[in-house]
């Protein structure tokens, strides 16, 4: 039977979100593999479970809207606060804008660029330099992998994606030889509500549609994109940075 670890052996991880989409998945891993965890919003429910399995957990009033630019530095002062320093840090979050690039406004690009874009640059700004300072660190943002290809209905969305994915790629380079890695992954066709309502796959019918146009022919889950996650997190791959990776069936 393995030991848990011991207070000075846990990691701490910042995760601005454990409430939506890959949070509470990812979560749950985290703690279970001796993970302290610093978030923006947690259910009550989960922050319990997630004690449980031994995992202190720090909630961080307005941390989890990575749009303020404030939001990721309250994160890293209650984590600096709580535990001394920063192990590995993760982002997600932005708003899928949809329609075709000739009706599209200036407002869509806008509120495309805000939540996909400026949302990371936000957070890489205040979790880099710490991680920089301490001489160790692994950073890993959540964009999607319609910013690995041309996305029929949602160029803007797509194109912000992009351009969040070698935003990650830039600030790996810069920082590669001060032991920060810093990657990006990104999911389509998951098995998640919002997912579900926004493509009308919650109909059996319409779901059946969806899966067709994917590679492997079904809907990926959160647990099976948490456990991707999990090795650009937890301190097992050191020598890997500067990556995009998609979770989406071989769609991307």
């Amino acid at each position: 039977m393995t030991e848990a670890p011991s207070p000075d052996d846990r990691r701490v991880v910042v995760l601005n979100d454990a409430r939506r989409y890959v949070g509470p998945a990812l979560s749950r891993l985290l703690a279970a593999r001796g993970h302290d965890l610093v978030v923006g919003e947690i259910e009550d429910s989960l922050a319990e479970e997630l004690a449980a399995l031994g995992a202190s957990v720090e909630i961080v009033a307005g941390g989890r809207d990575l749009t303020d630019p404030e939001a990721a530095g309250r994160l890293v002062a209650a984590a600096h606060e709580r535990f001394g320093r920063i192990d590995a840090a993760v982002s997600f979050g932005g708003v899928i804008v949809t329609g075709s690039f000739r009706r599209s406004t200036p407002e869509d690009l806008a509120h495309a660029v805000s939540g996909c874009l400026e949302a990371p640059y936000h957070f890489l700004k205040a979790v880099v330099d710490p991680m920089v300072e301490q001489g160790v660190g692994q950073v890993l943002v959540i964009t999607s992998a319609a910013g690995a290809r041309p996305t029929d209905g949602a160029p803007l969305y797509s194109a912000a994606r992009a351009a969040a994915n070698m935003l990650v790629r830039n600030v790996a380079a810069e920082v590669a030889g001060k032991g920060v890695q810093v990657n990006a992954v990104g999911t389509n066709f998951m098995d998640f509500p919002d997912f579900l309502r926004a493509t009308g796959a919650d109909d059996p019918s319409v779901r059946a549609a969806v899966e067709s146009m994917v590679p492997m022919h079904r809907l990926g889950t959160m647990e099976e994109f948490a456990s991707m996650c999990l090795p650009f997190i937890d301190g097992t791959s050191r020598f890997v940075t500067g990556q995009f990776v998609a979770c989406a069936g071989g769609w991307a």
